[in-house]
């Protein structure tokens, strides 16, 4: 089934473009993590091709098309890292509101470093693997874990903080930047941990989410907007809904006082249970039972 564009996910890289000169950039990119991949090739068809026996060359072939697809994310990203140090002695990336025109040059500098980072970040979200993702958000000085789930979302890829376990959902988009009219704002993203953003939800620059946070679904906030800890969050902008219960640490007796008797409610559930698993009805017993429902069906319409 094919995916709308608004549905598309993946590490978000702006599309502007201040000078078509910054696409060499761009070009060479490519050009230069296809490189490897094609020495890997030629490697592979040296070394196992054989004509009368092409068994193993075929065999391995789908392992061997994995670890060249990797090794090209690697070399793109490491050479984009290589572009944005250099990029970055010329003009360090910073916070702010900048005038959108090519005469500015915070507004230059920031096209030039999404138009470095868009083809390496589009290779690792295309890897199978959401692993990818988060070592690429990471070079390219993301703050997030391992334990974060991002890869279901637009999130940018500078100025931005992850506590752990953090979790965007799909077409969700998290921003440290944003064009408005004729100004682009540059703002440090800050979410802590357990943090949960719903789907196509849309996080401005600046904002900072407390901890064990919920924004629901198509909800929205403002740039530099703050979100107290421990609430769960909707609208546009967001508000306060109600407090977010799902992380609280509570004891489970105190949770189930209403219940009375826990153990006794646990045995009477282990003994259900196992009568269910290990209680088998025989074909004949089947067969009675539907005859009995059947009887039952008849004197029914009958009266």
């Amino acid at each position: 089934m094919s995916v709308p564009n608004s549905m598309r996910i993946g590490p978000f890289c702006a599309t502007v473009l201040v000078k078509k000169k910054y696409l060499i950039s761009y070009i060479f990119l490519i050009w230069i993590s296809l490189l490897p991949a094609i020495l890997e090739i030629w490697w592979y068809w040296q070394m196992l091709w054989y004509e009368p026996r092409p068994l193993h060359f075929y065999i391995f072939l789908p392992l061997y098309l994995f670890v060249i697809y990797v090794t090209t994310v690697f070399v793109a990203i490491f050479f984009a890292k290589i572009m944005l140090v250099i990029t970055n002695i010329f003009h360090k990336p910073r916070e702010g509101v900048f005038l959108r025109d090519p005469s500015d040059r915070d507004y230059r500098y920031w096209s030039l470093r999404n138009t470095i980072k868009k083809w390496p970040t589009w290779l690792a979200h295309k890897f199978p693997f959401p692993f990818l993702d988060n070592i690429c958000f990471k070079i390219f000085g993301v703050k997030t874990k391992f334990s974060n789930s991002l890869f279901e979302g637009w999130v940018d890829t500078e100025f931005i903080e992850f506590g752990k376990n953090v979790v965007v959902g799909q077409g969700a988009i998290v921003q440290s930047s944003v064009i408005i009219g004729n100004f682009l704002i540059i703002r440090k993203t800050v979410i802590e941990e357990n943090v949960r953003v719903g789907a196509h939800v849309i996080i401005m620059p600046g904002t900072h989410i407390g901890k064990n946070c919920i924004l629901n679904t198509w909800s929205s906030t403002m740039v530099g907007q703050e979100l107290e800890e421990g609430w769960i969050y909707n609208g546009g902008p967001a508000k306060k809904f109600k407090k977010n219960r799902f992380f609280e640490d509570i004891p489970i007796e105190k949770l189930t006082k209403s219940i009375g008797d826990i153990e006794g409610l646990l045995k009477k559930y282990d003994d259900q249970y196992v009568k269910r698993t290990t209680k088998r009805i025989s074909l004949k017993d089947r067969r009675i039972q539907k005859e009995k429902v059947k009887e039952k069906e008849s004197r029914k319409k009958k009266d």
